[in-house]
């Protein structure tokens, strides 16, 4: 068996001023296909603690702020449960010495350190996500899309995004569990819990 690790990464453009969603399905899909791999795993991983990678259907319409419907959707929820970062002071994060330290690597002002909002969105959905491949194709399913979001919205930046195909170019033989019976993932009563009782019969002459 001859295994596989193959790595790229995609630099993209935030927008700055408006959480930005980037699909990068296509790219990915490319870089699969580049890799040899038949059968095996891919792994997207944002480079950045302000940004989650995502896999979602693509809902086709988009906003005059450039948002798919179902990605503007999400944003308002995350907003109600996350706010905006908008006024100094609105979280504990930064502190002086956090906002020290930016200035201490050249960031360009105070302001940067100001995106405590896109912080915790991150925590929230995580920084990556691993796909199956099988026989040489991203098993997504018929609507999946994979999105790298950006919720750091102060300033335009330069993004990159990691992903790892490993695998093999082995054919994996029948992947079919126990013939692809259909589990039965309900409940399973005992007899005992099926017994009739008195008390079902309201009318019970006695």
């Amino acid at each position: 068996m001859n295994f596989i690790v193959f790595q790229k990464e995609l630099e993209l453009q935030s927008k700055g001023w408006i959480p930005t969603f980037h699909d990068v399905t296509k790219e990915v899909n490319e870089i699969v296909a580049a890799s040899g791999v038949k059968n095996g795993t891919c792994c997207v991983a944002s480079h950045h603690t302000t940004c989650s990678v995502m896999v979602q259907e693509c809902s086709h319409d988009i906003d005059s702020f450039d948002l798919e419907y179902l990605q503007h959707d999400l944003l308002d929820i995350m907003r109600k449960m996350i706010p905006d970062f908008a006024e100094e002071h609105q979280y504990r994060h930064p502190g002086p010495i956090h906002a020290q330290y930016g200035r201490y690597v050249n960031e360009p002002g105070d302001f940067t350190s100001m995106n405590t909002d896109g912080h915790l969105r991150s925590v929230f959905f995580g920084r990556s996500e691993t796909l199956t491949v099988k026989d040489g194709i991203l098993d997504g399913g018929e609507f999946a899309h994979i999105y790298l979001v950006d919720w750091d919205h102060v300033r335009a930046r330069r993004r990159q995004l990691n992903i790892t195909v490993m695998g093999t170019n082995d054919d994996v033989g029948d992947r079919k569990w126990n013939g692809g019976e259909v589990i039965n993932t309900g409940r399973k009563y005992m007899p005992e819990e099926k017994a009739y009782m008195e008390q079902f019969d309201l009318y019970k002459k006695r």
